[in-house]
C-alpha cells in the first residue's frame, strides 16, 4: 500500500454536512463530492463547503449514479462516507434481510463501495441497528463487508464524550482495506448546555435575525471555540410561539417540565418529556428535527419562555457559528437535526489519520 498524504472523500446522503464538516477539521481529510436529494439541503452543504462537487439527485437512479462514480474516479475519491436509511431493519423485515426494498439504501452505499473500492469507508447510523433482531442485521452487513475485503470495527458512540453538548448515541462502522482501525474513545469531561449557549440567553418568543451582531461576548471556552473567526451571528432567530405555548411555558420553572402544569394541559403528547426545558449544567438530550415546538420534547429553553433557536440547536449539535443554514424553517431544522455533530466527526477523523500517518 504507497502511503496516503490525504483522504478525498464521497459524502453519501451528506444532508446539509455535518459529517463532511467535522472531518474537515483534520487538515488531511477533504470531501470532494457529495450527494444528496433534497436540494435545500445541498444548497447548505455547498455554501458551505464550495470545494465540493455537490449532487442533488436520487442515488438509485442510473445516471446519478454513474455520475457519482465518474465524479469519485475522477477526484480520486479514496474515502466514503455516510449514514443509509434502513426503515427495513425490524423483526419483520428480517425474512428478507438486506434485500429488503426498505433497506435499498443501504445496499446502494455498499454497492458504490464495491464500485469505487475507497481504502477506507466509514457508515453511521442508529444505535438499533445493532440489537435489531438480535444482531441478526448487524452480522449481515458484517459478512457483506469482510466478503469486500475489508476490516472492520464497530460500536456505539456517544457524542457526549467528544465534546459535543448532547446525549446522541450513533452506530459506527469503520472499515478500511489495510488497517484494524478502532473506534476513537472520547473522555468522560462533559460540555454542558451552558457552556454551548449561555451568551444567546436573551431572545424573547418571535424575536432575532437570520442575520446580527454579536452583542454578548463570550462566556465559556467552548463559546469562543464556536465564534472563532465568525463576524456575525446568524440563525438566532426565535420560535414565534402561541399564546397558549406561552401561557404553558410560564408556568414551567427554570430547568423543569411538564410536571409543572395542569393535567389538562399536557396535550395528546403522554411522553414525560414533552415540556421540558434544558439543564443548565448537563448535555442536552438529543436534538432532533422538532426541537423548536415545546411539546415535542425537552428542548425549551432552560429558563426564557421559547424552544432553542436554530443557532443554539447547531452549537448543541457542535457546529461552529460560521456554519451557516438555509431554507425556510422547516428546512434548516431538518437539517440540524438529521447530521452528524462535528465534533464527533472529527474525533473519527482523527482516530483514521492516527492509524494512517505512519505509513
Amino acid at each position: 500500500m504507497s502511503q496516503i498524504k490525504e483522504f478525498n472523500i464521497l459524502d453519501l446522503f451528506c444532508g446539509a454536512g455535518g459529517f463532511s464538516y467535522g472531518m474537515h477539521k483534520n487538515s488531511h481529510f477533504k470531501t470532494v463530492v457529495a450527494i444528496d436529494f433534497n436540494e435545500k439541503a445541498a444548497d447548505t452543504f455547498k455554501k458551505n463547503m464550495p470545494d465540493a462537487e455537490v449532487i442533488v439527485g436520487d442515488i438509485t437512479d442510473d445516471k446519478t449514479r454513474d455520475r457519482i462514480i465518474i465524479e469519485s474516479k475522477l477526484k480520486g475519491v479514496n474515502m466514503i462516507i455516510g449514514g443509509p436509511p434502513c426503515q427495513g431493519f425490524s423483526m419483520k423485515g428480517k425474512k428478507l434481510g438486506l434485500n429488503d426494498p426498505r433497506n435499498f439504501l443501504f445496499m446502494e452505499y455498499l454497492n458504490l463501495v464495491q464500485e469505487i473500492q475507497p481504502e477506507v469507508f466509514v457508515i453511521e447510523n442508529v444505535k438499533s441497528l445493532l440489537n435489531t433482531a438480535d444482531g441478526w442485521f448487524k452480522d449481515e452487513i458484517l459478512n457483506y463487508i469482510h466478503k469486500s475485503g475489508y476490516k472492520v470495527q464497530y460500536g456505539v458512540l456517544n457524542a457526549k464524550k467528544f465534546g459535543v453538548p448532547q446525549a446522541r448515541e450513533r452506530a459506527i462502522f469503520i472499515c478500511s482495506k489495510h488497517k484494524d482501525i478502532t473506534l476513537p474513545k472520547g473522555n468522560e469531561s462533559i460540555v454542558t448546555v451552558r457552556d454551548a449557549i449561555s451568551d444567546l440567553a436573551y431572545l424573547q418568543s418571535a424575536e432575532g435575525e437570520f442575520e446580527q451582531e454579536y452583542i454578548t461576548e463570550p462566556e465559556t471556552e467552548y463559546q469562543k471555540l464556536m465564534r472563532k473567526g465568525s463576524k456575525c451571528l446568524y440563525n438566532h432567530k426565535a420560535s414565534a410561539h402561541s399564546e397558549k405555548a406561552l401561557e404553558k411555558l410560564a408556568m414551567i420553572p427554570a430547568e423543569k417540565g411538564k410536571e409543572y402544569l395542569p393535567e389538562e394541559l399536557w396535550g395528546k403528547q403522554k411522553f414525560n418529556t414533552t415540556w421540558g426545558r434544558l439543564v443548565w449544567d448537563d448535555v442536552s438530550p438529543t436534538i432532533d428535527t422538532r426541537f423548536d415546538t415545546p411539546s415535542n420534547g425537552t428542548n425549551s429553553h432552560p429558563e426564557l419562555n421559547r424552544a432553542i433557536t436554530p443557532r443554539e440547536a447547531a452549537r448543541i449539535q457542535s457546529f461552529d457559528d460560521n456554519f451557516v443554514f438555509y431554507g425556510s424553517k422547516f428546512y434548516i431544522r431538518s437539517q440540524i437535526g438529521n447530521a452528524v455533530p462535528p465534533l464527533l466527526a472529527e474525533a473519527i477523523a482523527d482516530r483514521i489519520w492516527e492509524m494512517y500517518r505512519n505509513e
